[in-house]
């Protein structure tokens, strides 16, 4: 008589093979048959799309109006330059989340992505070519970089950049390819458990191994909703536990207001998470959010408003207490 089994098991083996620095697979074993598919396929997902990077987001060049006009002297017009730039990877140095920084070449040269690398940013694609410039040429330009999550378009990413910026479309995952295979591997004399093999291809601005663990994080992020809003009152019930409904709606993540993304991103570059956050908040204090335009600030209150508050608002004593212990656990 074959064992019977009241849990699956647990795989016990987990390995890291390198392959390059910017390429990794990561191995996991033994699972039950049909577990393996069930967790690599999600972990794909959360690593090409919520994987933290870099990326220009705007640019000013001297004497250039759009992205259809031309600098003298420079080989390219100014589509094809910001065509080579989002070619070009960046990444912030210090920690820092928001960057602008300004150039200034002279001809004639050949412009490489390694050519921008200062003080403040790292070029991890240094061979990636810009622009040629003619002799007596010259072009100086400022880009803003910013570090975000998967793909913005040019009309999300700011409010307002500032004269003579052009906005640009935005693809910030550093992550160039995720993939998976799952193979058979034998426990015992059990030749149907399975191995999977994540092959994770980053370009540069982040470890294969760290964008593997950023996306465990974020998975574990997304359901510990279950641990937080259900609870097992007996074998085979659950229930939703008992929580003030104010307190229970101010919990919940700015992401239930329905934002647009220009809005949500000055929120969350400024790491406010909750809805209950923004209530507790005067006018002033929200308006002072970083980079936070007259046209977001007003898209926020009324979508407060229609979830039911105020920024500013009154609320009881025990849901403000109570909601500023969960903003500090965040």
């Amino acid at each position: 008589m074959k064992k019977i089994k009241t849990t699956p098991l647990a795989p016990q083996e987990f390995e890291v093979e390198q392959i390059s620095e910017n390429e990794a697979n990561i191995v996991a074993y033994p699972f039950e048959t049909g577990y393996a598919i069930s967790l690599a396929h999600p972990l794909r997902r959360f690593l090409l799309s919520s994987s933290v990077g870099y990326a220009p987001i705007a640019i000013k060049i001297e004497g250039a109006k759009h992205e259809f006009d031309s600098v003298r002297g420079m080989l390219e017009d100014i589509s094809d330059f910001i065509l080579n730039l989002k070619e070009i990877r960046f990444k912030l140095l210090g920690g820092a989340t928001e960057a602008e920084i300004t150039y200034n070449f002279a001809g004639p040269c050949t412009i490489k992505g390694g050519d921008l690398t200062n003080n403040e940013v790292e070029i991890v694609t240094p061979n990636t070519h810009l622009a040629t410039l003619n002799e007596d040429s010259t072009l100086n330009f400022s880009i803003k970089i910013a570090q975000g999550i998967g793909y913005v378009a040019s009309e999300d990413t700011y409010d307002e950049l500032g004269e003579g910026y052009i906005a640009l479309d935005a693809y910030f995952t550093p992550v160039r390819s995720a993939t998976y295979k799952i193979e058979n591997v034998l426990v015992e004399d059990n030749p149907n458990f399975e191995r999977v093999i994540l092959n994770i291809r980053t370009d540069g601005q982040i470890s294969p191994v760290d964008a593997f663990r950023n996306s465990l994080e974020v998975m574990y992020a997304q359901l510990a909703v279950f641990n937080s809003e259900i609870s097992v009152k007996a074998p085979a019930t659950i229930e939703r536990s008992e929580e003030n409904p104010d307190l229970k709606r101010l919990s919940a993540h700015i992401d239930s207001l329905g934002l647009s993304a220009r809005s949500f991103n000055c929120l969350d570059r400024s790491n406010i998470k909750l809805i209950g956050e923004i209530a507790l908040m005067s006018t002033n204090d929200l308006k002072n959010v970083k980079n936070l335009g007259k046209k977001s600030y007003d898209e926020i209150v009324e979508k407060l408003q229609e979830f039911g508050y105020e920024v500013g608002g009154d609320l009881a004593d025990d849901v403000v207490s109570a909601l500023k212990k969960k903003i500090e656990a965040l």
